[in-house]
């Protein structure tokens, strides 16, 4: 989810957002916003995830009603599990395919950055000896 997210972020604009990558298009664009790449597939990811992680907190709470030597929810158990292996090896082979391998850097939008950082100040700064 962290990974789709950031990837997201940099792939917004083209005016307002940060813009530092370009997302492969995978689907008409935006109606509202002209030259907008929607990010689908980081968003269907970032889906798949939050299933993952309602399968996780199932496993746990199912994982605690064990009696002794009987947890009479096993099954369910082993359904969220196999369906969090299906979902996340489905979804990253997606994402590497549909996305990540498509990724380019937006040069120009990261040159405008690197010229309005603040950073760029140091450079000026005086060195002082001791």
């Amino acid at each position: 989810m962290k990974i789709a997210n950031d990837i997201r972020w940099l792939g917004s604009g083209p005016r307002c957002g940060i813009g530092e990558i370009i997302l492969p298009e995978v689907q008409a664009g935006s109606s509202i916003m002209p030259g907008k790449v929607n990010p689908v597939i980081p968003e269907a990811l970032c889906q798949v995830a939050a299933q993952v992680i309602g399968n996780d907190a199932t496993i746990s709470v199912a994982g605690l009603s064990g009696n002794f030597e009987l947890n009479v929810m096993m099954p369910v158990m082993a359904y969220n599990l196999l369906q969090s292996i299906t979902l996340l090896s489905n979804a990253t082979r997606i994402f590497t395919q549909k996305c990540v391998s498509g990724l380019k850097a937006n040069e120009e939008r990261c040159q405008e950055m690197i010229q309005k950082s603040l950073a760029m100040v140091t450079a000026f700064k005086p060195a002082y000896r001791l």
